[in-house]
């Protein structure tokens, strides 16, 4: 295996002749549809799948400047392969709508560049390329096969090597026997043996990949291993003694599978190499695509005149040629980076000045751990310029004490740098360098930028916030990935055990694109002002708020999650026991093959739905509805829900008290949710039911110290109070501004009856219909949730928005402003993109739809909970009170209060998360105390 940039184009005489290169066009169409984002213009047209070919078409002319580039595609209809088994690929399901419409707009940009492009009738573009690939050979030609196939590999040869474009993988003579244990020449004998169940080639049955390449290694090809069938039995892999009758006995079929897997190299393809040369890019029809597909990069690149190919990187920065990015998206130019590894005081002294001058420097700790409660400090790395950065090693294992500086006194002397509001940092999820400092006595001041929630502002849901996801988006940087240098799985090394010459550089580069993924982002949010507060209003207040949060921690009961667990564990026995009884034998009940062969094809009972594979689900909502009739789901659920309540909670929240503080520590998480709420785990504490017994079980043992009590306040009914604000529906307004019980109104209006008298059930009802049009639901739903027929539902919907027009009126809006700007907006500003929302498919475009009504409302509660975590946190801090958040959980906040401050602090509690934020409603706060979570709450 070599890197891209050392395949050469010398023939053996040593004449530079540039590689042919041949693109197996098939293979990389289907890659990007399946591994890019689903990508549409403004008229809903898909265009991800071309958009990552034709990125992955510039990326090679960049890597091989001067070859001929040629695009082999497969041609539609059969192929020979076809005449001989017609079984071939038959289980392939047929290419996706999505897809299809791509395949044309693709050639069409294709034939506008140079490049010379093949699609030949009644063979694939496997055998296309190993015919050409054959001739270039015999021509002493160098070939470049770009392809993901790993069928490709029989025809490497010293002259032919393979790209994998999208992973930079090279693969040679040694690369193929490094990666499939043989040499290109028993390739052919491998996927015969083995069979291939992705084209339907039928193999040997039971020879799998190991038994295939035992064979192989021990007796040679095909051909070799029938005429020494006798022989099969000494190899001693698993199975051997059986294994030579096998292969008697499907030696026909072993053959058949050679010959379908064997890529034609003899095709008469009615051109020669000779012909294959690039034409004249027509810039005109290329500008004209790209416009049609809204590729607005590659527009500006050809308006401007700039090189339509992706400039080289730089041999220091290693970031790759090119890469698929968003077209407003503007790839800074490589650059040449500089990293140092400090190991004198000098140095630091020098580095430490550069700090306190800085208007900003990026910072970054490297720890053993990423439990920021266990994490001991390693090195810290910073840098004042983009390219610019230096680590410092601090307690490195391998390394002399004289060799390292100090870790007390680097820390001690970066402290007052550290906690200076007046030295502006910048960081990728600071919070935990904030945590992690916080053990060493530092309190991190200064925040002044965080990349990652810079990134999550800018569209939450464009790309992961990692760093490396970021630094691939926004600079078309590939950065060393941590498990590049330590390692996988249970023997990866912590970072004071990698060596510092891979520690020092993987470090610095840290802080250097920590620096300048904020130089990228920063200017993209200044573009937009909503955004910009957004950031500086909501998500980096936040920053030291919950790192404060998380270290203080919740009490937990061990002893009484211990005796949950043992009754849970019982009543598991008594269920498993029932619902054996009740199906008349013993089986897994958390086995869903299991669960379909006894529920659907022993009791018969009906399919409300299939898996994509055909066959019928047992998924939660399956058997939800089944469980209204047949006693079996039911109890499978009750498994089911106990079950995961054990192994996530009464079994494992005790496990993760930590000894230093005997409290359990979760982590919240700023930038994973579309919406802006936030996110926690271990523990997951969103996730805990609260209707359930169990549930409310679980937060008992959510405790306080004595003399303390706990305080949870939550909104009442916000979302249907933002819908309120944001429809300006005065029906809704009136019944929230004069205090009545808002489903109770809704049912007076729906159903036409004075407030006094309405039923229980029709609040039911009413209270369905509130919550299942902010979530979108279809009067389909709503039947089914209500249990009536659906032409009621119906009228219900249809009362409903006749008594309230404001929410019809603000729902119509909304779905049309979607459609227009493809994002929907909250209150504050903050931007929900909805990439889906003008998919062709009408099923993935309607559930956009219901996104676009219902994440202003998500997204305006998770602003309104942030706004009132800033104030009460602020005003906690400047009061002398005993109290602290704890937990915040949905729309909740916890507390942990003196006994003799409750007054003060509830009063004080709920007058901030009320003014919070400003609605035509009243934000009406509902707060409790008791001695756990459940009282409280």
């Amino acid at each position: 295996m070599t890197d891209l940039q050392d395949s050469t184009g010398l023939t053996e005489e040593g004449h530079d002749q540039k590689p042919l290169v041949l693109v197996d066009g098939s293979s990389y169409l289907y890659r990007a549809f399946h591994a890019l984002p689903p990508l549409t213009n403004s008229k809903g047209m898909p265009t991800g799948a071309v958009k990552g070919v034709v990125g992955m078409l510039r990326r090679l002319q960049a890597d091989y400047p001067g070859s001929t580039v040629v695009v082999i595609f497969d041609a539609k209809g059969k192929t020979f392969r076809d005449d001989i088994y017609p079984e071939y690929k038959a289980q392939r399901p047929p290419m996706p709508d999505d897809l299809r419409c791509q395949v044309e707009p693709l050639y069409e940009i294709i034939r506008a560049t140079s490049m010379p492009m093949l699609v030949i009738e009644g063979v694939e573009a496997d055998d296309v390329i190993g015919t050409l690939a054959t001739r270039a050979t015999e021509a002493n030609r160098k070939t470049v096969i770009s392809t993901g196939d790993k069928d490709l590999a029989q025809l490497v040869n010293d002259h032919v090597t393979l790209v994998n474009t999208m992973s930079n993988y090279v693969m040679d003579i040694p690369g193929v026997h490094e990666k499939f244990g043989i040499g290109p020449e028993l390739i052919i004998d491998f996927l015969a043996l083995m069979g291939d169940k992705v084209d339907n080639i039928p193999g040997v049955p039971g020879v799998g990949n190991k038994t295939a390449l035992a064979l192989l290694q021990g007796l040679g090809g095909l051909d070799t291993i029938y005429a020494n069938i006798d022989k099969v039995a000494e190899l001693g892999f698993r199975g051997s003694k059986t294994m030579g009758k096998k292969l008697e006995d499907n030696k026909e079929q072993a053959y058949l599978s050679y010959e379908l897997a064997t890529i034609r190299t003899d095709l008469d393809l009615g051109c020669t190499l000779d012909d294959l040369v690039p034409s004249e890019e027509d810039k005109d029809q290329l500008l004209k695509y790209f416009e049609e597909l809204e590729f607005r990069g590659w527009v500006k690149e050809l308006k401007s005149g700039s090189s339509d190919k992706p400039a080289k990187t730089s041999a220091a920065s290693s970031a790759p040629a090119s890469v698929e990015v968003d077209d407003e998206i503007e790839i800074p130019a490589a650059i040449e980076t500089s990293y140092e590894t400090i190991l004198e005081q000098e140095r630091f002294d020098f580095w430490l000045e550069q700090l306190k001058s800085a208007e900003l420097f990026a910072f970054d700790t490297e720890t053993t751990s990423l439990d920021y409660m266990e994490a001991d400090i390693v090195g810290v790395s910073f840098a004042v310029e983009a390219g610019k950065a230096a680590y410092v090693p601090l307690a490195h294992d391998y390394l002399d004490a004289p060799k390292q500086l100090d870790r007390d006194a680097v820390l001690e002397a970066l402290k007052p740098l550290l906690e200076n509001d007046k030295h502006p940092k910048v960081g990728q999820n600071l919070k935990y360098d904030r945590s992690v400092l916080a053990r060493y006595d530092i309190d991190l001041k200064g925040i002044a930028f965080d990349t990652m929630l810079e990134s999550y502002v800018l569209d939450s849901t464009g790309t992961r916030h990692d760093m490396d996801s970021l630094a691939k988006k926004y600079l078309g940087v590939d950065t060393v990935h941590f498990e590049d240098i330590a390692g996988k799985g249970a023997k990866q090394l912590t970072f004071n055990q990698i060596a510092l010459e891979q520690a020092g550089p993987y470090a610095a580069e840290d802080a250097d694109i920590t620096l300048r993924l904020h130089q990228a982002l920063w200017p993209q949010l200044e573009k937009h002002p909503k955004l910009v507060d957004v950031f500086n209003s909501f998500e980096l207040p936040l920053v030291p708020i919950l790192s404060r949060i998380e270290r203080n921690g919740a009490l937990i009961d061990a002893n009484r999650l211990g005796q949950q667990s043992l009754e849970i564990g019982e009543r598991l026995q008594e269920i498993q026991s029932q619902a054996w009884k009740e199906a008349g034998e013993e089986f897994n009940l958390s086995s869903p093959k299991q669960l379909q062969v006894l529920l659907f094809e022993k009791q018969c009972l009906p399919v409300i739905k299939k898996t994509p594979k055909g066959q019928p689900s047992t998924a939660e909502d399956v058997l939800v509805e089944l469980a209204n009739n047949y006693e079996l789901p039911r109890l499978i659920l009750e498994h089911r829900s106990l079950s995961k309540l054990k192994s996530t909670y009464t079994d494992k929240l005790p496990q993760m008290i930590k000894p230093s503080t005997g409290r359990v520590h979760t982590s919240y998480h700023q930038a994973v949710t579309a919406t802006g709420r936030l996110s926690s785990s271990d523990p997951n504490l969103q996730n805990i039911p609260v209707r359930s017994g169990e549930g409310r079980r679980i937060r008992q043992a959510f405790v306080t110290k004595p003399g303390y009590k706990l305080v949870a306040a939550d909104y009442s009914q916000i979302e249907l109070r933002i819908m309120a604000h944001l429809s300006g529906d005065k029906g809704l307004l009136n019944a929230f501004s004069e205090g009545l019980d808002v489903h109770k109104a809704t049912a007076a209006e729906v159903f036409g009856v004075a407030l006094d008298e309405v039923t229980a059930d029709q609040r039911r009802s009413a209270k369905a219909i509130n919550f299942g049009l902010i979530y979108g639901m279809s009067a389909f739903g709503l039947a089914k949730q209500l249990g009536i027929p659906r032409g009621d539902a119906q009228k219900y919907v249809e009362l409903y928005f006749a008594r309230y027009p404001g929410v019809q009126s603000y729902m119509d809006q909304t779905r049309a402003l979607a459609h227009e700007q493809g994002y929907v907006e909250t209150l504050s500003g903050r931007r929900l993109h909805l990439p889906e929302i003008n998919a062709r498919n009408k099923m993935r475009q309607q559930a956009a739809e219901r996104t676009a009504i219902n994440a202003p409302m998500q997204g305006t509660a998770a602003d309104i909970i942030k706004a009132a975590m800033i104030s009460v946190d602020n005003w906690l801090q400047e009061e002398t009170y005993d109290a602290r958040i704890i937990m915040q959980v949905h729309d909740e906040l916890v507390l942990e209060v003196r006994e003799d401050q409750l007054d003060c602090v509830v009063a004080g509690l709920k007058e901030h998360m009320s003014s919070a934020v400003t609605l035509d409603v009243p934000l009406v706060v509902d707060a409790g105390i008791g001695d756990n979570w459940d009282e409280a709450h």
